[in-house]
């Protein structure tokens, strides 16, 4: 069982679909003790770094991610969920995130290219991960942002994007996971990836 995360933000039906897939068993809730009987957990995202954690926050969400983190649970985020895995950001006036994976959050230097970055990018992996097993060494992903992570650790870093600057489009720490493209929008490697999230949910011990 993999629950999509449901605090208000995200495209969380498009995720659930996606899972459904693959062959998963999704569920979009909100509900503390459904998140704690997952199997792996999603955190979907669109919209600002602030409001997504003021969300999460009223909903005690943050406490319980954390927690579900610390006992090994697999977490994937994704776009904005992504982000929300780090230490903070600058969007707006900036804020706190959950703090779960080392680094910060900051606009992208496009170098004369527009923002938001939209549109189909090539995702170049640099270090092997169960996440984007099967992918080869690059593919093809669907981006929608205006910030990148920076994380703190370059091993956390699985696969990078340029766009402008080179940055993280997909991290990974232990158990937590994030994805700054959307999966669910990017066809047939977008869909491997999930597939590798589920198998990845499916190995842990309960």
């Amino acid at each position: 069982m993999i629950a999509i995360v449901d605090y208000g933000m995200g495209n969380r039906r498009s995720v659930e679909k996606a899972f459904e897939h693959v062959g998963a068993q999704a569920v979009i809730t909100r509900d503390h003790e459904a998140l704690r009987r997952a199997d792996g957990i999603v955190v979907p995202g669109v919209g600002a770094f602030p409001e997504g954690m003021r969300r999460l926050t009223a909903l005690g969400l943050d406490e319980l991610l954390r927690e579900r983190a610390v006992a090994g649970v697999p977490l994937l985020g994704i776009c904005l969920g992504m982000q929300l895995l780090f230490e903070a950001s600058e969007e707006h006036r900036g804020a706190r995130g959950l703090g779960l994976l080392p680094g910060g959050v900051t606009y992208l230097d496009t170098r004369g290219e527009r923002l938001p970055h939209i549109g189909w990018n090539l995702v170049t992996m640099v270090r092997p991960s169960p996440l984007t097993a099967g992918l080869g060494d690059a593919a093809a992903f669907y981006h929608v942002h205006s910030l990148a992570c920076r994380p703190a650790e370059e091993a956390d870093v699985i696969g990078t994007a340029t766009y402008g600057e080179t940055f993280a489009s997909v991290v990974a720490r232990g158990s937590v996971m994030g994805a700054q493209f959307h999966p669910e929008k990017s066809s047939r490697d977008g869909l491997a990836l999930l597939h590798n999230f589920t198998g990845i949910c499916a190995r842990v011990p309960a």
